[in-house]
């Protein structure tokens, strides 16, 4: 029987989490959201070029739309072929050759994948929550996250929802419940 080899992950104690930003919009709610998305997709990005230069590994976490055979390159041409804010979003999040993806089944990125399992092999402590929406999909990532013991930071210029209300709840509960941090991304030194 041959071993398999595994290769060790270079550490990165911070991670950047983004949650269902490579998305088609075409749901009940998305011409609300879409506008918040996209200022939301912008700051992201340049969060993530700041901490790609402090070695901060990025981890994509999408919606499989119930279809298990789902590919996640699929999923991202098809989106940046899309007109207008899905396509601009898609665009700007473009993964990079040493970005992690996972597809997952659920609103939180952790139910059902193995992203508990990665983090681990960074050597995770801190997880960076951005995307969409703020009071679903990125909530359930951030509770789990939390559940886990990592540190959660959710930048309030890099999430959106269907409203600055909803938003805003959201971010309140897990700034109290969680001890989240919500400072805007500029507020707060990254470090690896």
């Amino acid at each position: 029987m041959s071993k398999i080899r595994t290769h060790a992950l270079e550490p990165s104690k911070t991670v950047l989490l983004l949650v269902d930003f490579v998305n088609p919009l075409d749901f009940d709610g998305a011409a609300a959201l879409a506008p918040s998305a996209l200022e939301a997709a912008r700051q992201t990005s340049s969060l993530r070029r700041r901490l790609a230069a402090e070695g901060v590994r990025t981890v994509y976490a999408n919606d499989n739309y119930g279809q298990w055979t789902s590919d996640f390159k699929a999923l991202w041409q098809h989106c940046r072929a899309a007109p207008g804010i899905a396509g601009k979003i898609a665009k700007l999040m473009a993964p990079k050759r040493d970005d992690f993806v996972l597809l997952k089944p659920r609103h939180s990125a952790f139910y059902a994948t193995p992203l508990d399992l990665l983090l681990d092999q960074l050597r995770c402590k801190r997880l960076i929550v951005t995307g969409i929406a703020a009071d679903n999909c990125v909530l359930f990532s951030a509770m789990d996250a939390y559940l886990r013991g990592y540190s959660v930071w959710i930048p309030v210029d890099c999430v959106a929802a269907e409203s600055a209300a909803a938003r805003d709840s959201a971010l309140e509960q897990m700034a109290r419940v969680l001890k989240a941090d919500i400072r805007p991304s500029e507020a707060v030194r990254t470090g690896r």
